[in-house]
């Protein structure tokens, strides 16, 4: 995994073996900052990354100059691994949360401009995801909710949905 653009492009993650992740390939993740290049202000965004992992997408947020990132996983080793290599890079934006993720989106209070998960594949609550972020009203009025999931789930008649972009085995589906 690399930084892919910003103030620290081409600064490689390398988190420990043992993590449970499965990182958003690089391929995949530069097309989406691509599409989240036109759509968002990074500087003046609110971010939240769901499933965080390693914090992958939280630190190229980060390098990109968003200074308001909620990194949440329920593995206190990949908290651990954020925080270790934020500090390293010097960065303040990120916080990191332990937390079930679709207990805290039941109760969270707070919208963001950008809502990204990446679940577990064989995570069966998948669908629920949707549906917590709008019935809770998480985004603010121009925010984007990014879920990255496996084929088998299928949100184009989602009301909300209005976006869904495959790249290999990575499917981004885009809601507002």
């Amino acid at each position: 995994m690399r930084i892919i653009s910003g103030i620290y492009k081409g600064r490689r993650i390398n988190p420990p073996n043992n993590l449970p992740i499965r990182p958003v390939t690089d391929m995949a993740k530069e097309a989406l900052f691509n599409i989240l290049n036109n759509v968002l202000d990074y500087e003046s965004a609110s971010a939240l990354d769901l499933f965080a992992g390693a914090g992958n997408v939280s630190f190229e947020l980060a390098s990109r100059g968003c200074n308001s990132i909620l990194s949440v996983d329920n593995n206190l080793n990949c908290l651990n691994f954020i925080k270790k290599f934020a500090s390293e890079l010097n960065i303040t934006a990120i916080t990191t949360i332990k937390a079930d993720v679709f207990k805290l989106l039941a109760n969270a209070g707070t919208q963001y401009d950008l809502i990204f998960a990446d679940p577990p594949y064989d995570e069966v609550n998948i669908p629920l995801l949707p549906k917590l972020v709008f019935e809770n009203n998480l985004l603010l009025s121009d925010g984007i909710f990014v879920l990255e999931h496996p084929a088998k789930f299928d949100f184009t008649e989602d009301e909300h949905c209005y976006d869904h972009r495959v790249y290999s085995r990575v499917n981004f589906s885009f809601f507002k």
